[in-house]
């Protein structure tokens, strides 16, 4: 991630320590994904035994980190950081 926004400048770590409640953040993302995995093996197979479960939410999680942890530092951002979407720098294009 990089120290700051390429378009905006806006600084993304405001203080040391900033994205430690992202943690907490991110596990709330997980608890639904997990659930979730786990419904659907019971739903639509039909109550497999427990490695299944245990390897399909590992592996669904594993897949899921990635996206779950930039949105979990995101909301913290938004929620703690004093950061808000401006319109103007939509002109100005994405950054990659």
């Amino acid at each position: 991630m990089p120290e700051s926004c390429p378009v905006c400048g806006q600084h993304y770590e405001p203080e040391p320590g900033f994205y430690w409640g992202a943690m907490y953040i991110s596990f709330t993302f997980a608890v639904p994904i997990v659930l979730v995995s786990g419904a659907v093996l019971y739903w639509f197979f039909g109550d497999p035994p427990t490695w299944v479960y245990v390897t399909t939410v590992a592996v669904v999680m594993l897949l899921l980190t990635p996206p779950s942890f930039r949105y979990a530092r995101a909301v913290m951002l938004y929620a703690f950081g004093g950061v808000r979407f401006n319109k103007r720098y939509l002109e100005k294009g994405s950054a990659t």
